[in-house]
């Protein structure tokens, strides 16, 4: 029986609007510049590839900046402090359709709901400002906690904050990686939602599918 649905925030509840290079793109161009999205969104793709142990601090975001606009503009302190400030508007983000239905229906039945993200500490005021934060008994932010997933500690203090055994506790991301490794080496279930397209048999294409099956999620 699942006491809890914890949730993986980018991919999952919300998505960078209308892209990562459109945004950049705009913000580029409040300072003169003219830069193609789509590129941009491909060298950030690049970047992003490219990290294996990133720690979500502000050094680091700057250098993935850096990295989506070679070849095409050199990026100010000024520049970077924009696009950083800009990622935490709500302006800058997309709530998928089918998430506030789900989390509406599972907060009706009882069930507790929580955060756990790798991000940093722009996370919280985003979902405030987005409306989502009010649907959360507890928001798990990576770069706060000291721990990133797949790192099983962030999932044993959302158990633990929660006052929910980990067995008890279904996540959901999408990462096969972080979300569903990490969560059931943490003695979790977990279950990977893929936005554009499945990749393996047992991922849900929408979260209104939580819904039908977290009990017998494994």
């Amino acid at each position: 029986m699942i006491e809890a649905v914890t949730f993986d925030a980018g991919g999952t509840l919300i998505e960078p609007w209308p892209s990562v290079g459109q945004v950049y793109a705009d913000v580029a161009r409040e300072f003169g510049l003219t830069c193609s999205a789509d590129r941009l969104t491909a060298q950030f793709r690049d970047a992003w590839a490219l990290q294996t142990a990133f720690r979500y601090t502000r050094q680091e975001w700057a250098a993935i900046v850096r990295h989506s606009f070679a070849g095409m503009a050199s990026v100010s302190d000024a520049l970077f402090d924009a696009i950083y400030e800009r990622f935490s508007a709500p302006r800058s983000w997309l709530i998928y359709d089918d998430v506030i239905p789900t989390l509406q229906k599972l907060e009706t039945i009882g069930v507790k709901l929580a955060v756990v993200s790798n991000w940093d500490d722009r996370l919280r005021p985003l979902l405030e400002k987005l409306g989502l934060a009010t649907y959360f008994d507890e928001i798990l932010v990576s770069s706060l906690v000291g721990a990133h997933k797949p790192d099983k500690r962030i999932f044993h203090r959302a158990a633990e904050s929660l006052g929910v055994r980990p067995e008890k506790i279904l996540h959901i991301g999408d990462s096969w990686k972080e979300d569903v490794e990490g969560a059931r080496a943490a003695g979790s279930k977990a279950l990977r939602i893929r936005r554009s397209g499945l990749e393996r048999d047992a991922d849900v294409i929408s979260l209104t599918q939580v819904t039908e099956r977290f009990h017998q999620a494994v």
